[in-house]
């Protein structure tokens, strides 16, 4: 995997929407929370974790509602699902772990925000696991991952004197494309890398203020509808434009391509690992 220069260590917690029962990736998420579905050994929300790590970001809070337990049998056992492991039995067990990933000081919050909580509720509910002195923080959601210059995303928020900034990304194109003049055409081209538009790729940085302001324990609030809609207009929102590599996991095929990405051993999301 590639590595990248340092960056300067970030001590803002990444609350990460988890809660979703994942129905487009039906063929996996009826036993998995689509977070939990893996990238090659390890669910695509450690990825994401491990990309937000990457710039020192060390704590998360997971908002969780659809197979929770999964989340908490992953993380309190990620030791012993990661790791080769000697076990002494007996009275006095003691087992002794080799080849231990690096993740010892992430925390992590496993935080149950209802079963059927919209997003903006679980962001909502989510909140009183932040430290009182944390003015800011990340958001994003559990099946997306991406090359986002994290350190850039922040330095640009920091800057703006707005409440929250959304990574604007390009949608993979799913059609070809044709370019017309007239009845004549001009350019085709079957299914190009990436559609011409702007969609939000997730990997937002909120002020803390935008919780007080726009979001309510109100179980049906979405926090892309009515919350967004009111900080646009309000003038609060900016993006934070990511020309880079982007892609979610919504479908069997998407979750073949990260998988077949990973084992390529160049996957493009880990260009920031250490």
């Amino acid at each position: 995997m590639q590595n990248s220069e340092s960056q300067t260590s970030i001590d803002l917690p990444a609350v990460i929407l988890c809660g979703g029962r994942g129905t487009r990736l039906r063929e996996v998420t009826e036993l998995l929370p689509k977070p939990m579905v893996p990238i090659g050994e390890l669910p695509i929300v450690w990825h994401i974790m491990k990309s937000y790590a990457s710039f020192g970001v060390r704590r998360f809070i997971l908002c969780l509602g659809y197979k929770r337990e999964a989340f908490v049998d992953f993380f309190m056992n990620y030791h012993l699902r990661t790791s080769d492991v000697t076990i002494k039995p007996g009275p006095a067990p003691h087992a002794v772990f080799h080849n231990a990933p690096d993740a010892q000081d992430w925390e992590v919050t496993l935080a149950g925000t209802g079963l059927d909580a919209m997003t903006g509720c679980r962001v909502f509910r989510a909140e009183k696991y932040l430290h009182p002195d944390d003015r800011r923080f990340f958001l994003t959601y559990g099946d997306g991952v991406a090359d986002i210059d994290i350190e850039r995303l922040y330095c640009q928020h920091a800057a703006a004197n707005r409440l929250i900034t959304i990574s604007a990304v390009h949608p993979e194109a799913r059609f070809g494309e044709i370019m017309l003049s007239g009845n004549d055409v001009l350019r085709f081209e079957e299914k190009p890398p990436h559609a011409p538009g702007y969609i939000n790729g997730g990997y937002m940085i909120l002020e803390r203020e935008f919780i007080s302001r726009y979001l309510t324990d109100d179980e049906s609030l979405f926090f892309e509808r009515e919350p967004m809609r009111r900080a646009a207009e309000d003038r609060q929102m900016q993006v934070y434009r990511h020309e880079g590599f982007w892609q979610c996991m919504d479908n069997q095929r998407e979750y073949e391509l990260l998988n077949n990405l990973w084992r390529s051993g160049n996957a493009p999301w880990t260009r920031y690992w250490k």
